[in-house]
């Protein structure tokens, strides 16, 4: 009988844990020990040398410290490590940073209940394990394709906006028309108006009030 592989999930979704257990349970090699809620538990539970983590199974979007910066802390203390991103985001920006920090796995839960147990299995001997949409968007980039931009964490989004899409999100939230705003930028009408159509299209909003909200929610403003 081949040694048990022991897995810690953490998801700041309950119902969404008990349903990995669950389909992780119907594999008698694996055995499940705890879950965590938040990334600080996550740091907590790894920090006792006395819990056994073969293999972690990590969301990226979690309360009080996320994903990222549970790997951050793997990656800034040297803390050997074999995990597995589950996330609801596709993108192959994603996929590299998770690599880049260490993680060996990327599964969406779109396929979790496909790939799980064979990613524990694989990653727990130190090799890499990625679910299929992310194995032929790696391949693409990898060919020289562009691959489709996936779903991405707010914060990536954040990141990659420019000073002046910034500087035009701000006033477009303040109510200011596109004439206003090329006034008070020193800038071309139809120059506003394109910085408002890529702002459109990166935040994935149909109007000025979404823009509006998404400044709002993500406390650009």
């Amino acid at each position: 009988m081949s040694e048990k592989i022991y897995v810690h999930v953490a998801d700041d979704h309950k119902i969404l844990i008990e349903g990995i257990i669950a389909v992780i349970n119907t594999d008698d090699e694996i055995e499940i020990n705890g879950y965590s809620l938040t990334g600080k538990e996550v740091i907590n539970f790894i920090k006792n040398e006395e819990n056994r983590v073969d293999v972690l199974v990590l969301d990226l979007t979690m309360p009080i410290v996320d994903g990222f910066e549970v790997l951050n802390y793997f990656f800034d203390n040297e803390i050997s490590h074999n995990t597995i991103v589950l996330s609801s985001y596709d993108d192959i920006k994603i996929v590299q940073e998770i690599l880049r920090l260490g993680a060996k796995g990327y599964i969406t839960k779109n396929y979790a209940g496909k790939h799980i147990i064979d990613g524990i299995k694989t990653v727990a001997k130190g090799k890499q394990y990625f679910s299929d949409d992310i194995q032929k968007k790696m391949m693409n980039a990898f060919i020289g394709n562009k691959p489709r931009i996936g779903d991405l964490p707010d914060k990536f989004i954040i990141e990659s906006l420019t000073e002046r899409e910034i500087e035009v999100l701000k006033l477009v939230t303040r109510e200011y028309n596109t004439t206003e705003i090329a006034e008070m930028l020193h800038l071309s009408v139809t120059t506003v108006e394109s910085y408002r159509k890529k702002l459109l299209k990166k935040l994935k909003v149909k109007n000025a009030v979404g823009l509006a909200m998404y400044a709002v929610k993500n406390k650009i403003v």
